[in-house]
């Protein structure tokens, strides 16, 4: 184990904010557990388009449609948008401010002898300011909005990141759904052919109505499964029109393609290398960095503001002596001003500022374990998935060949009806469970790219 140090947040968080001094009970582990016989020594590989590993043309399709309409996506680049909207806002009290007014007033003057004379007077004014950020409270409140620029757009890849994953995850549910439906209506075929030899067998006279009762009850459970099935396959559909940013069945989706299976290039790096990659990290790590600069900010309210201010005056009653040398004023003035009792407002904010630093902090820490264990999960779940697939693999083909030796057995009245029908509800139930694997297994490749830091 080693602490990560500010090295390591400087090298997370690089080109943007300086990074604090010190991160003190924050440990990443120099391997992972889990790692098995992955390969390894690939540390910062582009992840950006890991689902064309999978080798399928239409999750391709689907992912980069999403990646196009999303509203979440689309809210995201706005947030970044708003963010850098702040931050020049932000900016602008390091610059001094100009401004301007002008007036035009007319009036009567009563005279002693009761007539009247109008009279018309004019003025304009140009003004400027500057605060001298001497302690540097504006400065770390760019600061801040620097790292507010950085989260969101960390934020906006862990979006893009999420709905890479929710897409796979979708088309695999949708290719699995479509692969169990053949798996239960060849049983069907099977067990209607098993149904019928019943028929012929009580018709005959060779058994009675029992074993015809028991077959056609097998057969009416098999086909409600197909139900459930096109209701997944419909839902899943539906769910990858939302995840598109489109209305159901707006976005077509071929029908009939295998379930894809992860190849097996993925090379893992090590943990740290994990941690630079993964947005959601990043996102955390720049939110602490922007609280540290808001606390910085605020201590810095404890000290003077020096203020410069200057104006430039011309009054005038005659128009064409408007900007005549003679009607000109103008004063520079320097002030400063600072704090002596405020009923505690600094210090309390400085407190409100500490205890966010802190929860950002937390919120920080807690993305690093977050981010190791989900790797250390997603890793597990690939290596004990392979494993499940090459036993039921071997299951399912003993089932196939006792379905078809029961039901020679039963055509030649060797053994009851029973026992076909367990064999083929073992068959469909080895081959479903084998499917389910193969689900798993590839949804596991997709956790453990996501995990990787994959869709940036």
């Amino acid at each position: 184990m080693k602490t990560i140090s500010c090295c390591l947040l400087s090298a997370l968080l690089a080109g943007c904010v300086s990074p604090p001094t010190e991160i003190s009970n924050l440990s990443v582990p120099t391997s992972w557990q889990n790692v098995g016989d992955f390969p390894t020594g690939s540390a910062s590989q582009d992840l950006g388009n890991w689902w064309s590993s999978f080798g399928d043309a239409e999750l391709t399709r689907l992912i980069r449609r999403t990646y196009d309409k999303n509203p979440d996506i689309r809210s995201g680049a706005a947030a970044v948008r708003q963010a850098q909207a702040q931050r020049e806002a932000t900016a602008s009290t390091l610059l001094p401010s100009l401004g301007y007014s002008g007036s035009a007033a007319s009036g009567k003057i009563w005279n002693r002898d009761a007539s009247d004379s109008a009279i018309r007077a004019y003025s304009a004014d140009l003004t400027a300011s500057w605060e001298i950020d001497f302690f540097g409270k504006n400065r770390q409140a760019v600061a801040a909005a620097d790292s507010g620029i950085a989260a969101a757009q960390a934020d906006l890849n862990a979006t893009r990141a999420s709905l890479a994953a929710e897409t796979a995850l979708a088309y695999f549910q949708l290719r699995a759904a479509e692969a169990g439906l053949a798996i239960v209506r060849e049983s069907i075929v099977s067990q209607e052919e098993t149904t019928q030899l019943a028929s012929w067998r009580e018709q005959a006279g060779e058994a009675d109505g029992l074993e015809f009762e028991q077959s056609k009850a097998a057969l009416e459970s098999a086909r409600a499964a197909i139900d459930t099935l096109e209701q997944t396959v419909a839902q899943s559909r539906n769910r990858l029109n939302l995840l598109a940013g489109e209305t159901p069945g707006t976005l077509k989706v071929s029908a009939a393609n295998a379930l894809p299976q992860p190849r097996r290039s993925l090379a893992i790096g090590i943990p740290a290398e994990t941690i630079r990659q993964r947005p959601d990290v990043r996102a955390a790590g720049f939110r602490w960095l922007a609280a540290i600069a808001n606390t910085r900010s605020a201590e810095a309210e404890q000290f003077p503001s020096i203020g410069l201010s200057g104006s430039l005056g011309i009054d005038s009653l005659s128009s064409s002596k408007l900007f005549d040398p003679e009607t000109v004023a103008a004063s520079v003035i320097a002030g400063l001003t600072g704090p002596i009792f405020d009923g505690g407002r600094i210090r309390a904010n400085i407190q409100v500022q500490d205890a966010v630093e802190e929860q950002n902090y937390e919120a920080y820490r807690k993305s690093i374990l977050t981010a190791l264990s989900e790797v250390e999960d997603a890793l597990i779940a690939c290596q004990r998935t392979e494993s499940r697939i090459a036993t039921l693999e071997k299951s399912v083909s003993a089932a196939r060949s006792a379905a078809d030796l029961a039901a020679r057995k039963y055509e030649a009245g060797v053994i009851d009806i029973t026992q076909v029908l367990d064999t083929q509800r073992s068959q469909l139930s080895t081959e479903r469970d084998l499917l389910t694997a193969r689900l798993d297994h590839s949804s596991a490749y997709v956790e453990l790219y996501r995990a990787l830091g994959g869709g940036r």
